[in-house]
């Protein structure tokens, strides 16, 4: 009885995870992996920080069949991102273009380091430096030890 409920509950396991793939079917088989690679590179507008392909938001499979559509039609991958971009903006891509408005996006990581590694040099600089010390004179010298004989009088 156990084993019977055992292995209807992996059936059902199974069918609920073969339902939830997403099969997309091709005209053309070497469509497959353009539309792969696709959806790995374009981001969910809904989801935070997740790519078409793992994300299961209603727009994230509109948006799957968009690219599927627009594949078929026979669009290359920058006129599908194009399309993309000019709907939901520059976020939508992993990787934007340079252009004016997403200059800070490119140059910020840089400028960044650049000051971080400036910070590094400076500190190190400041370690470096060595304080160099005058020859103590005759007359201190004198003095330190009339100071240190008091102080071991007055201890005893």
């Amino acid at each position: 009885m156990i084993n019977k409920l055992g292995l209807c509950l992996l059936l059902f396991i199974g069918c609920d995870l073969i339902a939830s793939v997403d099969m997309v079917d091709f005209s053309d088989e070497s469509l497959r992996p353009r539309y792969q690679q696709l959806v790995q590179e374009l981001r969910c507008p809904k989801c935070q920080n997740q790519n078409l392909a793992d994300s299961n938001s209603p727009i994230s499979v509109d948006l799957r069949k968009q690219v599927q559509r627009l594949l078929e039609e026979g669009n290359s991958n920058e006129q599908i991102k194009d399309y993309l971009t000019s709907r939901y903006s520059d976020f939508i891509l992993y990787r934007p273009q340079v252009k004016k408005n997403t200059w800070a996006l490119w140059i910020a990581p840089i400028v960044l380091l650049f000051i971080g590694l400036l910070i590094l040099y400076r500190i190190f600089q400041r370690q470096k430096t060595t304080v160099t010390l005058e020859p103590v004179s005759s007359q201190d010298q004198e003095r330190l030890r009339e100071l240190l004989k008091n102080s071991n009088g007055e201890s005893k």
